[in-house]
C-alpha cells in the first residue's frame, strides 16, 4: 500500500514539472543551420536590403537563435542574425549573393537583427524588424593590419571636400549628363601618403556635363539616374590630385511594398519615392536627413535622427522594432517584453549533446 501511495506521489510530481505553465506558450527550437531556419533569415536579409534606402547592402554572417510559435494559422519564427556589410551599394542592382563582404583590414561593418517572420502555406511574411550596427573597433582592424585607415565621420570637411571634387572631375571627363553628388557613403582618413578616400552616390541631371557651368541650374532627371563612385583625393605640394571612377547604373523601375488588407486605413502610409534615397547633404550644418521607410505588416515609427558625426549608417534608425500586428502569443508585442516559456523537453542522447544553436559562421566574426 506504502508503494502504491509512493507511486502514485511520484506520477503528481512527474505530471506537475511537465506540464505547460500556459496555454499557447510552448515553441519548437529547430537548429540554427536547418535549411528552413536558414530560409527564414535569408528572408529576414532580404527585407534589410530592400528597405535601406542608403548605405549598403548586409549578407548573412551568422543565426544566434530561433524559436518558432504555433499560430492559428501557420507559425511565427523568432529569428536572431548576424550580418555582415558588403560592398554593394543599396541602388547597385547586383544580387546580394554577387556581393564582395567587406573584409575586416578594409574597417568591416556588422548588423545584429531581431526579427519575426510569419509562415503561412510555406511562405515567410516580415512581422517585426529590429537592427543596429556597428563598424569593427580600431583595435581589432589594427590587429589584422597595423597601416589600415580606420572609418571616418561623413560630415568631415576633408571627406566632404574629396567628394565634391571627385564629382566635379568625373563631371569633366563625361560626355553624358552632369551629375550631382547624391549621398557620401563611406570614408577613410589615410595619413601615408596624405589623402582622402571616399565612397560617395550621384543623381544625373538635364544639363549636358560639358556645358554644364552652373549646377543651380541643372534639374534631376525625371526618370532618376543613380550612380557609385569611388575616389582619393591625394594632398601634394602646390595642389591635389584626384582619381574617381564612377559606375552608372541603369534606371530602375520603381516598386511598391506590399500592405496588408486594411492596414491603409488603420496607420496612413506615408508616402514615399521608392527611386529616391535619402542624400547627405553637403556641407550641412544639421543632421542627416531620415527616410521614412514602409515595412510590410507592420506598425512603422518614425526613425529618429541620424547623428551627423556618423561613420556609417546604422540599421538602427530603420529597423526599430516596430510593433507587429500579431505576436506568438497572441498578445500585442512590445520590444524587449519578457514572456514566460516552457522549453520543450529534449530526451537523453548518447554521446555528447551539440547545441542547436548559434549557427555557423559564414564569413568571420567582428
Amino acid at each position: 500500500m506504502k508503494s502504491l501511495v509512493l507511486l502514485l506521489c511520484l506520477a503528481r510530481l512527474w505530471g506537475c514539472h511537465s506540464a505547460p505553465h500556459g496555454p499557447g506558450l510552448i515553441y519548437r527550437q529547430p537548429n540554427c543551420d536547418d535549411p528552413e531556419t536558414e530560409e527564414a533569415a535569408l528572408v529576414a536579409v532580404d527585407y534589410i536590403n530592400q528597405n535601406l534606402p542608403w548605405g549598403y547592402k548586409h549578407t548573412l554572417n551568422q543565426i544566434d537563435e530561433v524559436k518558432v510559435w504555433p499560430q492559428p494559422f501557420g507559425e511565427m519564427f523568432e529569428i536572431e542574425i548576424d550580418t555582415l556589410e558588403t560592398t554593394c551599394h543599396v541602388l547597385d542592382p547586383t544580387p546580394v549573393a554577387g556581393c564582395r563582404v567587406r573584409q575586416l583590414k578594409e574597417h568591416a561593418v556588422e548588423g545584429d537583427c531581431d526579427f519575426q517572420l510569419l509562415k503561412v502555406n510555406g511562405k515567410f511574411s516580415v512581422e517585426y524588424a529590429k537592427c543596429d550596427s556597428s563598424p569593427d573597433s580600431a583595435e581589432d582592424v589594427r590587429k589584422v593590419c597595423r597601416d589600415c585607415p580606420l572609418l571616418a565621420p561623413l560630415n568631415d570637411t576633408r571627406v566632404v571636400h574629396a567628394a565634391e571634387a571627385a564629382v566635379t572631375a568625373f563631371n569633366a571627363q563625361n560626355n553624358g549628363s552632369n551629375f550631382q553628388l547624391e549621398e557620401i557613403s563611406r570614408a577613410q582618413l589615410v595619413p601615408l601618403p596624405p589623402s582622402t578616400y571616399v565612397e560617395f552616390t550621384i543623381s544625373g541631371t538635364d544639363c549636358v556635363a560639358k556645358e554644364a557651368t552652373e549646377a543651380a541650374n541643372c534639374n534631376l532627371l525625371a526618370k532618376k539616374q543613380y550612380g557609385f563612385c569611388k575616389a582619393t583625393l591625394n594632398e601634394k605640394l602646390g595642389g591635389e590630385e584626384v582619381a574617381v571612377t564612377c559606375t552608372v547604373f541603369q534606371t530602375q523601375p520603381a516598386t511598391s511594398q506590399p500592405q496588408p488588407e486594411g492596414a491603409n486605413e488603420a496607420v496612413p502610409t506615408p508616402v514615399v519615392d521608392a527611386d529616391a534615397p535619402a542624400s547627405y547633404p553637403v556641407g550641412a550644418s544639421g543632421p542627416l536627413p531620415t527616410g521614412s521607410p514602409i515595412y510590410a505588416h507592420v506598425l512603422a515609427a518614425a526613425p529618429p535622427v541620424v547623428p551627423i558625426h556618423s561613420s556609417h549608417y546604422d540599421l538602427r534608425h530603420l529597423f526599430m522594432g516596430v510593433v507587429s500586428l500579431r505576436s506568438p502569443s497572441g498578445e500585442a508585442l512590445h520590444p524587449r517584453k519578457t514572456r514566460s516559456v516552457v522549453q520543450p523537453s529534449v530526451g537523453a542522447a548518447a554521446g555528447p549533446v551539440v547545441p542547436p544553436c548559434p549557427g555557423r559562421v559564414r564569413h568571420f566574426k567582428v
